[in-house]
């Protein structure tokens, strides 16, 4: 049973950083031999949105238009723990973030839409005040 639990979320200023991590355990590869894994992010009356996507353990990635260079997503395998670091943060970027991943092949440029995704963790609250 795959299990995510992220922590890091906070409150800061706008300008300010945070790094979110995710806890993965549970893994299981298939024949896909990979997965994709991303963050996502969801405020009140909003869907939820792919942030930033990985591959586990192929170079795949992307980036939602409005946080590229703000925000670098990361995963180390040693440690089971998928990253998202986010700098120069805006009260835009409010928004509970999620963990997420489900076993597909991955090439990057995209994530996938949220029903999509397999695995999720309970999410952590980002606020940031202007």
């Amino acid at each position: 049973q795959v299990q995510m639990a992220e922590s890091g979320g906070g409150l800061v200023q706008a300008g300010g950083s945070l790094r979110l991590s995710c806890a993965v355990s549970g893994l299981v590869f298939d024949e896909n031999g990979e997965y994709i894994m991303g963050w996502f992010r969801q405020t009140p009356g909003k869907e939820r949105e792919g942030v930033s996507c990985i591959g586990w353990i192929g170079k795949g990635i992307y980036y939602k238009e409005d946080v590229k260079g703000r925000f670098t997503i990361s995963r180390d395998i040693a440690k089971n723990t998928l990253s998202l670091e986010m700098n120069n943060l805006k009260p835009e970027d409010t928004a509970t973030y999620y963990c997420a991943a489900m076993p597909y092949p991955y090439s990057g440029g995209y994530c996938p839409g949220p029903k999509r995704m397999t695995y999720w963790g309970k999410g952590t609250l980002v606020t940031i005040s202007s």
